[in-house]
C-alpha cells in the first residue's frame, strides 16, 4: 500500500496574487484539498519565507539575493502566509522551505518520513520553480509522484505545457484533478469489494 501526501507549494498571498490570470487555478487547488482531506490523504502546505534580516540569502542566489533590498517574504509577512481560500485545518502541517525546492531548508523529508509517506501529489506555483524542482528531487528520493497539472501554473503557458506533457511524465504520473479523484474513488471502490 502506499501512502500518499497532498504538497500545496507556494499558495501563498504574495505568489498567488501575481496569477490572477490562471482563474482555474485555486478552484483546482481547492478541490484537490478537498479530496485529499476527504480520502484522509495527508495535506501538507509549503511556503517560502525568510527570518528576519535574511539570514538564509546568499547575495550570489539570483532567486532571492534582492528581497533583503526590497523587503518583504518574512516569516510573519503576509504575502507569506497561506492563501485563505485553502488555509490549512488544524494539524495539517505549514512548511517553511528557503529555497525553490520544497525539500531545501524545511523539515518537509522529516514530516514524510515520520507519516511514512512514499507517494506525493503535487501542486503549486510556479511549475517551473517549486514544482519541477520538488519533482527533480523526489524523484531522487525515490518517492512515487503525481502532478496535478490544473492544480499548477506558471507565467509561461508554454513552459507549464512543456513541463507537464514532455519532461514531468518521466519521472511522475501527470494527471488533472479530476482524473485523480477519480482514481481514488476507483480505489476505495476496489477496496470495498
Amino acid at each position: 500500500m502506499n501512502q500518499p501526501a497532498l504538497l500545496v507549494m507556494d499558495m501563498q498571498n504574495g505568489i498567488v496574487s501575481h496569477f490572477q490570470n490562471h482563474a482555474g487555478l485555486l478552484p483546482a487547488v481547492q478541490k484537490s484539498v478537498e479530496a485529499a482531506r476527504q480520502h484522509n490523504i495527508p495535506v501538507i502546505f509549503v511556503r517560502v519565507a525568510f527570518s528576519e534580516g535574511y539570514p538564509e540569502i546568499n547575495p550570489r542566489n539570483k532567486s532571492f539575493s534582492q528581497l533583503p533590498q526590497m523587503g518583504g517574504m518574512t516569516v510573519s509577512d503576509p504575502a507569506t502566509q497561506i492563501h485563505e481560500s485553502i488555509a490549512p485545518k488544524k494539524g495539517e502541517p505549514v512548511v517553511t522551505k528557503h529555497r525553490v525546492s520544497a525539500f531545501s531548508g524545511s523539515n518537509l523529508e522529516v514530516i514524510l518520513r515520520a507519516k511514512q509517506i512514499d507517494t506525493l501529489i503535487l501542486t503549486g506555483i510556479a511549475t517551473s520553480g517549486v514544482v519541477l524542482s520538488t519533482l527533480r528531487e523526489a524523484a531522487d528520493k525515490d518517492f512515487a509522484i503525481t502532478v496535478l497539472a490544473d492544480a499548477c501554473a506558471d507565467h509561461d503557458d508554454e513552459v507549464h505545457r512543456v513541463l507537464t506533457e514532455k519532461v514531468f511524465p518521466r519521472q511522475a504520473e501527470v494527471l488533472t484533478v479530476d482524473a485523480w479523484i477519480n482514481n481514488l474513488a476507483a480505489s476505495r471502490a476496489g477496496e470495498a469489494d
